[in-house]
Formats: structure tokens, sequence, C-alpha cells
């Protein structure tokens, strides 16, 4: 059996973070551990508080994990902070950790603010370097590549951008921008648009997880990267189309859905 490793924050609500990364590993068929960077006590309308675990912490769980458990991919969710996010860096480095997805976590869904500036430059310096396939949305993707995006066209120079900061592959989601959910995808110098269409819902908590940690769970389980990330886009569509519509803010998807 395949296992997957994210690195991210808690949610208490279950839509996002550590628990929707484990929901989407399963949902795969691949084994999940986590190392858990901040709790947060979040629902559907927003975050009110976090808590910070210390570097060391992280560290330890990461090494304890791939020490014993070794994942054939690892995601990369909420890092908080700038020494979170250079500790994570070095765990991938001294375990030498592959099939690296990271997902530039920022702002949760309910406008909460989810990582500190300093953070945001360690990310662009240690981290885009060692990533496999970077997957910001519009705002994380115009902070990282200091761009305006707009339209079609600015995220895939937007996306050259980041590629040129030493990421191997860069999905920019262009689930900001108006008209039908369009991502871009650059690789192997290769710019592709990705269409699925746009589902009409307020219950979209957590796909951004949810995405990385599909694309994560398929490169382990041996996809090509362009096909893990078809897939996974297709898989979030279904998650969104058949979400159960709990809760009074934005909703969890379901990430068990039928025909996947």
């Amino acid at each position: 059996m395949r296992s997957a490793l994210t690195i991210a924050g808690s949610d208490s609500g279950g839509g996002a973070g550590i628990q929707a990364d484990l929901k989407t590993f399963a949902a795969h068929g691949v084994f999940g551990t986590s190392a858990v960077t901040a709790v947060t006590a979040q629902n559907t309308l927003g975050v009110s508080r976090v808590e910070v675990l210390s570097p060391e912490m992280v560290a330890a769980q990461i090494d304890a994990v791939a020490s014993d458990l070794r994942p054939d991919a690892t995601k990369l969710g909420m890092l908080a902070t700038a020494d979170i996010v250079r500790t994570a860096a070095d765990a991938i480095g001294r375990h030498r950790l592959s099939n690296i997805v990271l997902d530039t976590v920022m702002v949760a869904k309910g406008g909460s603010r989810l990582i500190s500036d300093d953070a945001v430059a360690a990310m662009r310096e240690h981290l885009l370097p060692l990533a496999d396939l970077v997957t910001p949305n519009v705002p994380e993707a115009e902070a990282l590549a200091g761009v305006v995006i707009r339209s079609v066209e600015d995220m895939r120079n937007a996306a050259r951008q980041l590629a040129d900061f030493g990421a191997k592959a860069v999905l920019v989601k262009g689930g900001h921008l108006d008209g039908a959910a369009t991502d871009v995808l650059w690789h192997h110098g290769q710019m592709i648009e990705l269409t699925e269409p746009r589902v009409d819902t307020r219950h979209t908590h957590g796909t951004g997880c949810t995405l990385s940690a599909a694309i994560a769970a398929r490169l382990a389980l041996g996809d090509s990267l362009e096909d893990a990330v078809r897939g996974a886009k297709h898989y979030v569509t279904l998650a969104i189309q058949q979400a159960p519509a709990l809760g009074k803010g934005h909703g969890p998807l379901q990430h068990f859905p039928e025909g996947q």
C-alpha cells in the first residue's frame, strides 16, 4: 500500500487542513500520515483561534513518519511561520522526500490570514525550489509572484514567474476569477489549461487542501504529474457537486464522492 504525508494545520471543522487531506488520501486508497503545524478552532463560518506548534515538534513528527512509514508523496499546507517553513524544507532535504506538492495556504475560506509575511518570503526562498508542484490560487500567486492577476493570460505569466523561482511545475488555480473553473499548469516548459464546469454553491471549504492532497495521492500511486492534476481536478469537482451541505457558512466537500 502506498502512503502519503501531509504537513499542515488541523481544522476542527473537518473540512480543510489535515482532516481533509487524510480523507482524500483514504478516498484514493493511500495510507495517510501527518505532521501537524498548527491547531485551529474553526467551522464553516470562519477561524476563531489559532495556536502554532513549535518548529521542534513539527520536525519530530516528520522525522517519526519518514524514518518508519516513509511517504511516497508529501503535501504541504498551512505552515504559519518562517521557522516552520524552514523546518519543513530542512526535513524534506534530510529525508530526501519526493513527490513534493506545495499548497501555498495563506488565507482561510472565511478570510482569516493563516501565514505571516516573513513566512511567505521564506516559502519563496526555501520551499519553491524543492516543490515538484506548487498549487497557488489567484491571491496566493499574486503574493508569491508579485503580480496582478485578472485573466487567464495573467495566470500564465504568474506560473512562469513562480517557475523562475525554482518550482519544477506550477498549477495556478483560477477559482477566484469569473467564468469556467480554469486552472493553468506549467510543466516541462509547456502551458496547459484545465477546465471543469463551475459549480454554483457555497459549499467549497477545503477545496485547495483537497486538490493538492488528491494530486499527492495520485503521485504516490504512480501517476504522471499531468495525469495526477487532471484526475485530482475532476475528483474535486465531484466532491463539490456532492457536498453534504453541512454548516451555516462555507460547508465541506464530500471526500468520498460517487463516480470518482
